[in-house]
């Protein structure tokens, strides 16, 4: 019989007792002071036959509103998108989820060759050089682009637009506290990065300025023009950007970015509560011993045939401490592969397609909102998000809508008091036209 797990039965407890010399389970602890112990009863229900347990928890799961039967308008990082059946069908392979750390390339082959097409698909969609095997997430890779930066240009100041998310500048934050760096944040002028206000920040002090792209808001910022000032004070150009975005909108390589970073998530990743997710990481050929994790590389066996393998790690586990430009120790192979995968699936006339469809939605949708009355807080082109003002609380808003089985937007309020009443709303390609009318309509009703 296949079980989910490893039962066990009274004869198996007795004979692990045995083999250890010990009469029962309770002689295990006697190393903890009985003073200490606890010898009351759990605050917690009586056990339940299986059936009657996988009952209750299905009714407690059924409660809560999930992105198969409720239309999700949420965003602001993560994302509500298209992930091919096929994807779960790989992941679900004991060679892929059960594999750990590919040290061994004569028997890691298969999972080498997933992450050196991880890679590679990254670079294209980039238009970077070199990208890495993947890190934790976004936030990351973001602060890992910083500090990766500081240490190539010996600076210890990093310039970052206020439209980057904002939990990435407090991950960003937390590294730099670390490295003493001097972390300086640049305003935002109708939702994207003030160029006026850069330009008087940026010295040659600066190791790095970073922007989003979409950002935050969802706006498309100038990369072409923050290129030129940033590069004209020698500092390095880091780009954080949305990967299925970049299906359609020009890629950061191609206006001189020194380093892209994001989050892999729109590939074939679900949502699950923000996480675990997937970040990359992508620089220019000059940087490549620089990065942060590890790479696969693509190199011949001694019968000329192709393989692959882990090089140039750049981590202290690897090479002397003293030589290390990063702590990261591992990656996200896993979510890696789903990544891999989807954009696979999707090819690169799907991916495009998807950027557009985002695109298109999201414009139907603000066009919707503004005939029934509502304002924009910034004007212009954008991705897949964009912000609209309310006359109260996003939070009262997003009550009434989850009644009517909807997912509200991202209260910006949260993280900013100028942006009050203020709802970031997404537009995925998954979106209906169905779905965008009732959100408006149901929107109108609370507005006053």
């Amino acid at each position: 019989m296949k079980h989910r797990y490893l039962p066990m039965t009274e004869q198996d407890q007795r004979e692990m007792l045995e083999a250890i010399g010990v009469k029962d389970v309770s002689e295990l602890f006697e190393d903890i002071p009985e003073s200490v112990r606890f010898k009351g009863e759990y605050n917690i229900k009586k056990a339940k036959p299986e059936t009657a347990l996988v009952s209750e928890l299905a009714s407690l799961a059924a409660k809560n509103a999930d992105l198969r039967s409720n239309p999700s308008f949420i965003g602001a990082g993560v994302y509500d998108h298209y992930m091919p059946i096929i994807v779960d069908h790989v992941l679900s392979r004991s060679e892929f989820y059960t594999a750990y750390t590919p040290y061994q390339p004569e028997i890691s082959q298969g999972e080498l060759q997933a992450i050196f097409e991880f890679q590679t698909m990254i670079c294209e969609l980039t238009g970077m050089e070199i990208a890495n095997s993947s890190m934790y997430d976004g936030g990351t890779a973001l602060a890992e682009a910083a500090m990766l930066s500081a240490g190539q240009t010996k600076k210890k100041k990093v310039l970052v637009s206020s439209t980057v998310h904002p939990e990435s500048i407090d991950v960003l934050r937390t590294y730099a506290n670390g490295q003493y760096i001097d972390v300086v944040e640049i305003p935002h002028k109708a939702g994207v990065t003030d160029i006026e206000a850069m330009k008087e920040l940026m010295s040659d002090e600066i190791a790095a300025v970073i922007v989003q792209y979409p950002n935050f808001f969802g706006r498309i910022e100038p990369l072409k023009e923050m290129e030129e000032i940033v590069h004209s004070q020698k500092a390095m150009f880091v780009v954080s950007s949305n990967p299925l975005a970049l299906g359609a909108l020009t890629p950061p390589g191609k206006f001189g970015a020194d380093i892209v970073i994001g989050d892999a998530q729109v590939f074939g990743i679900p949502t699950a509560f923000g996480g675990p997710h997937c970040g990359y990481f992508a620089v220019n050929k000059k940087l490549m011993r620089k990065v942060p994790g590890r790479l696969v590389g693509q190199t011949t066996d001694e019968e000329g045939r192709r393989g692959f393998v882990l090089t140039l790690q750049a981590r202290e586990q690897h090479i002397r401490r003293d030589k290390a430009t990063s702590n990261i120790c591992s990656n996200q192979a896993l979510n890696a592969l789903a990544a891999s995968v989807a954009m696979t699936a999707l090819g690169k006339k799907g991916v495009k397609e998807m950027a557009v469809q985002n695109i298109q939605k999201a414009n139907y949708a603000k066009n919707k909102l503004k005939e029934k009355g509502f304002t924009l807080r910034f004007e212009g082109p954008s991705f897949n998000e964009f912000v609209i003002k309310l006359d109260k609380p996003v939070e009262e808003v997003n009550k009434n809508l989850l009644q009517k089985g909807i997912i509200g937007g991202y209260d910006l309020g949260l993280k900013d008091r100028t942006l009050e009443n203020h709802m970031l709303v997404a537009v995925t390609e998954l979106r209906t036209k169905e779905e965008i009318d009732t959100f408006v309509q149901e929107l109108g009703d609370n507005h006053e």
